[in-house]
């Protein structure tokens, strides 16, 4: 009878000592484990500051003069990947495609899309770009020259991978940009339309 007695009390005690201890162990342990870490909301987020940290270079683009329809050098900066030429490539396009900050003709219509680039190991660009390079193209001989030229002196100037530049015009050849200079092959820079003074 007493030991029927003193297990029922005994069962009780050990469940209320297994708890406490249980309690013990896991509130006991080191609080500083987990550390909330403040977040900073008024500055630049991690992803912006390191793009903005990203080592830059000076490039050479070339826009046209109106008053005599010469290209003129226009200075900008860009990300630095001398890994990757073809992204440096890309964002000399993108600039160009930008416009003029000094008040210059733009080459090609704001409008224009790049869509890819591509590099040989010969040294010729392939650069894609969309339907509005040639839809939104003002007409005349010295404009289409300029573009073009605009294009590839912008590329070789800047780029000593790149010897010639082919256009594409959505993936696809073409034999003109607007009937006047050839673009179903390879075109090598022509320093001598950039203005010299």
């Amino acid at each position: 009878m007493l030991k029927g007695k003193s297990r029922s009390i005994l069962i009780p005690v050990l469940a209320v000592t297994a708890l406490g201890l249980a309690a013990f162990f896991f509130l006991s342990g080191n609080r500083e484990s987990i550390k909330k870490v403040p977040v900073d909301s008024s500055g630049p987020s991690s992803a912006a500051a390191t793009a903005d940290e990203r080592p830059k270079r000076k490039v050479d683009l070339f826009f046209l003069r109106d008053e005599d329809e010469q290209l003129v050098r226009e200075g900008r900066e860009i990300v630095a990947d001398a890994a990757s030429p073809a992204a440096e490539a890309r964002s000399i396009l993108l600039e160009l495609i930008r416009g003029s900050n000094a008040g210059l003709l733009s080459a090609l219509p704001a409008e224009t899309k790049l869509i890819q680039v591509y590099i040989t190991k010969e040294g010729t660009a392939y650069v894609d770009l969309s339907r509005e390079f040639v839809d939104r193209h003002p007409s005349g001989s010295s404009a289409e020259i300029a573009t073009v030229y605009a294009v590839v002196d912008s590329l070789a100037a800047n780029l000593k991978t790149v010897k010639k530049v082919f256009i594409l015009v959505e993936g696809e050849e073409r034999e003109t940009l607007a009937g006047h200079l050839a673009l179903d092959r390879p075109i090598a820079p022509d320093y001598s339309l950039i203005a010299k003074d």
